[in-house]
């Protein structure tokens, strides 16, 4: 018989829970940002739906999800950086970071 030692468990894929996307758009909504933020979600919770249903996959779901979570986490110390005045010409684009979304 073959077992895996414990410190070898696979990590399971994010996935966020039930009702998430509906209550990070609450958020964003009631957000300063709502204008610019609540249609680029849609437009990319949309791409997502497609995506998912093309591939039977639930993936693209959680993935917008997980990135707009983050979005929303990073604001706060976004403004802080904006509003210090400080020089932003060496800036990393999001999706090198967190990977293109599709």
């Amino acid at each position: 018989m073959s077992a895996q030692p414990v410190d070898h468990v696979p990590v399971p894929p994010y996935a966020p829970a039930p009702g998430a996307a509906a209550e990070l758009l609450a958020q964003l909504r009631a957000d300063r940002r709502a204008q610019m933020w609540v249609p680029a979600f849609e437009r990319d919770w949309a791409k997502a739906l497609e995506d998912a249903r093309d591939s039977f996959s639930l993936t693209p779901l959680h993935d917008v999800v997980r990135i707009w979570q983050l979005r929303v986490a990073a604001a706060p110390a976004v403004d802080a950086f904006v509003d210090s005045g400080r020089d932003d010409s060496g800036f990393v684009d999001l999706d090198d970071i967190l990977g293109a979304r599709g």
